[in-house]
């Protein structure tokens, strides 16, 4: 099959439309795991100084000035046969989404969907991407054992009790869990300075807003990683308002799952109970929103294993630290537009006898998960056969 004759433009046109008619999730329906992406198991000891990919040579920072990265493969497909526009639309198809995620609640005397405004976008960062950032995200680590970076940046506290003690890394902003030392209030603490964002941080932004997974209204200015060993955990929480809505994680290392409800208990040490619990996918994006964000509790249990995270939020304006300066990579982010299916290049390609070449990018928009009910490509319906299962 040609890719002329693959509609794959046409679409991710649904998507760009706000079109996509993806099913419900219901809180009786588990997530097939199997069916996502897995990242290749990244040790600590096997980053030696400096990627092949991404990061350039990391000398020791002066005056806690950023180190410098070449993050100039972020997101090349190696088939050089295809266009720079057809190498990016390949990607973008293989992004999954689900959205109308629901689960009711009583408030107040009514019945609320506590869950609406989730979104778990997978497959957005590739296995070898992964990798790239985890190894950063090692690298960090040691520049704040080594304190090389500023002293609100990093903070390892001692493993106290399980599930006390996860590794943090902020970046963009310093913010407090609860009133610090000097009487700062939770939230965040605006004559505090922080690291500013890692260059290929700014790049994981940029892919989020430019392939329609955050919208360019609330580009992120700030970001916490979380480093997880196993058993640590993240309790109950609504997160502070002095980040706006929508904010995103993404997760590497580990799958995890992520609990919801109004109600979540903690049942022991690093152990909680909710109403609905939703798996992680390795290089997924889950966006909290609306209710999703504001009205249901969220809390990440006792992780079983070494796990990362990197959560993605904008700062409200008028909460910005006093000393913040704006990434000017991060304005004017333009979003991916598919090209027509129909361009001259397309065609060009038929008459050449070339579309052979490209059969596996037609065959892999309807092959990217093992089971297209739980993740279907951006943009495509999910088979009515599914609905009749529920």
């Amino acid at each position: 099959m040609a890719l002329a004759n693959v509609n794959i433009a046409e679409s991710s046109a649904e998507l760009l439309q706000g079109d996509s008619s993806d099913d419900v999730i219901s809180p009786k329906r588990k997530l097939n795991v199997d069916a996502h992406t897995h990242s290749p198991r990244v040790e600590e000891s096997t980053y030696s100084g400096s990627s092949k990919r991404f990061v350039s040579v990391l000398s020791k920072p002066v005056n806690n000035k950023q180190p410098t990265f070449d993050h100039s493969n972020f997101g090349q497909v190696g088939n050089a046969d295809l266009s720079e526009d057809h190498k990016e639309l390949f990607r973008f198809c293989q992004v999954g989404r689900r959205k109308d995620f629901a689960y009711y609640e009583n408030i107040d005397g009514k019945k609320v969907n506590v869950l609406k405004g989730l979104e778990l976008y997978t497959n957005v960062f590739n296995p070898d991407e992964q990798k790239e950032i985890v190894e950063l995200v090692y690298k960090l680590q040691r520049m704040g054992r080594n304190r090389e970076l500023r002293a609100r940046t990093y903070s390892e506290p001692r493993k106290w009790m399980r599930g006390k003690g996860r590794v943090t890394i902020q970046f963009g902003c310093c913010y407090n869990y609860a009133v610090d030392k000097d009487g700062n209030p939770p939230g965040i603490v605006r004559d505090e300075v922080a690291d500013p964002l890692p260059p290929l941080f700014k790049e994981m932004i940029k892919r989020m807003v430019r392939w329609h997974v955050l919208p360019p209204s609330c580009v992120p200015d700030s970001c916490i990683v979380n480093i997880y060993e196993e058993g640590d955990c993240i309790p109950p929480h609504i997160d502070h308002h002095d980040f706006v809505r929508p904010f995103c994680t993404v997760s590497f290392l580990a799958e995890c799952k992520i609990l919801f409800g109004t109600n979540l208990k903690i049942v022991n040490e690093g152990e909680f109970s909710g109403p609905f619990s939703l798996p992680l996918p390795l290089g997924s994006v889950l966006i909290l929103n609306g209710n999703g964000a504001d009205v249901a509790k969220h809390c990440v249990p006792g992780v079983p294993a070494k796990r990362i995270s990197i959560t993605f939020r904008k700062m409200d304006a008028s909460k910005l630290p006093y000393r913040y300066t704006p990434a000017p990579e991060l304005v004017g982010i333009e979003r991916f537009v598919p090209p027509s299916p129909n361009t001259s290049r397309n065609r060009q390609h038929l008459k050449d006898g070339k579309s052979d070449k490209r059969e596996h990018v037609a065959k892999s928009e309807n092959k990217v998960f093992s089971n297209e009910d739980d993740f279907p490509p951006l943009g495509k319906s999910t088979p009515s056969k599914s609905k009749s299962r529920r």
